[in-house]
């Protein structure tokens, strides 16, 4: 297979202007201008459209004409569970939807959409695939950015004698900033509008009730805190940790913090590939991509979670045998030319 991709093209700029403008509109119309005549130009090179395209960047009538020329169509996207209730309108105009998440099967088959269940799509370089130069024995990580259903459970977990070295953005302090906000009666008006447009009166509701339904607070203690590691350094503590660690639940407004949405995340697939010893936490499907215990392990709570790397901590031989059966499966099975290959199977049969 090869890949081909339009020259000069800002697909991310459309995701900056509001839905409805103007500046929407016309940058829609100069990209799939562009993307257009390009096709048509190669169109002998091209066998199918792969895209990753939010639904206010998908111009259909330009899609219903790449599909005229014997093009196949599919659009990857991911985080559908966390950002919808249904499926968006726009991605009916595709020919398959590649969806990573079990749990958002059932929105496509309800919508009556084709789609593809194949994992995040993850690129693992050559010099990061065979081994580990040194493991750290004692160090259990957890590198992300902050959130509040992270917080707690590393937290917890802290507090029932895991020793977590916790790296990524927001976690440490940040300098104090004095802003005066104004806030008008009407901003605050058409505040909760555009809210309840985005996430619904189911969503408007649960924004409310969260303030009555927190679960226990905990804090990770400033000990437990290091700097954001640059792209290097990240691989290189995810492969050394004596065990690397993976949170798969979000905040939303679809679900109440005592019972977060959990589905698999793209660090399911990439530490296993960079060979880490990878404890994560348990969602739908995720039997399906690994075998937990021989190439993975899963955790549901916080003492599960301290009893699972307390357990890999004490056997060398274990974690040794997980990093190598995990990488192998992740390698084979769930990287992006294995994905490929199936998705033209799908496509072609």
């Amino acid at each position: 297979m090869q890949w081909l991709e339009v020259p000069d093209a800002d697909w991310a700029a459309g995701l900056v202007h509001p839905q409805g403008s103007a500046e929407l509109t016309s940058w829609s119309n100069q990209i799939w201008d562009k993307t257009l005549l390009y096709i048509k130009g190669n169109r002998k090179k091209i066998g199918v459209f792969l895209c990753y395209l939010y639904p206010q960047q998908i111009n259909e009538t330009a899609i219903a004409e790449i599909k005229q020329l014997g093009i196949p169509c599919i659009n990857f996207y991911c985080d559908n569970v966390r950002q919808f209730t249904k499926v968006p309108g726009e991605f009916k105009v595709f020919d398959w939807v590649w969806v990573p998440e079990y749990e958002a099967l059932m929105m496509y088959k309800q919508a009556g959409i084709n789609y593809i269940n194949l994992p995040m799509p993850m690129w693992v370089e050559k010099q990061y695939r065979e081994g580990i130069t040194h493991e750290h024995p004692n160090l259990v990580t957890f590198i992300g950015s902050k959130d509040v259903l992270r917080q707690n459970l590393l937290g917890e977990a802290i507090g029932k004698g895991l020793d977590i070295t916790v790296r990524g953005a927001g976690w440490l302090p940040q300098p104090s900033t004095q802003t005066a906000a104004q806030s008008t009666l009407s901003k605050k008006i058409n505040n909760q509008f555009s809210f309840i447009e985005q996430h619904g009166l189911r969503g408007y509701a649960i924004k409310n009730l969260q303030q009555f339904s927190r679960p226990t607070s905990y804090d990770v203690d400033a000990a437990h805190i290091q700097a954001k590691p640059g792209p290097d350094e990240y691989i290189h503590i995810t492969q050394g940790s004596a065990i690397t660690l993976g949170i798969n639940r979000v905040p939303t407004f679809k679900r109440l913090d005592t019972n977060p949405l959990t589905y698999s995340r793209l660090r399911d697939i990439e530490a296993p590939m960079l060979g880490a010893c990878y404890l994560t936490e348990h969602c739908e499907g995720l039997d399906l991509l690994y075998e937990p215990e021989k190439e993975i392990y899963t955790y549901k709570t916080a003492d599960e979670l301290v009893h699972q790397a307390k357990r890999l901590l004490a056997d060398k031989p274990t974690r040794d045998a997980l990093r190598a059966a995990g990488q192998k499966r992740a390698l084979s099975e769930h990287s992006i030319p294995a994905s490929l290959q199936k998705l033209k199977a799908a496509i072609f049969k």
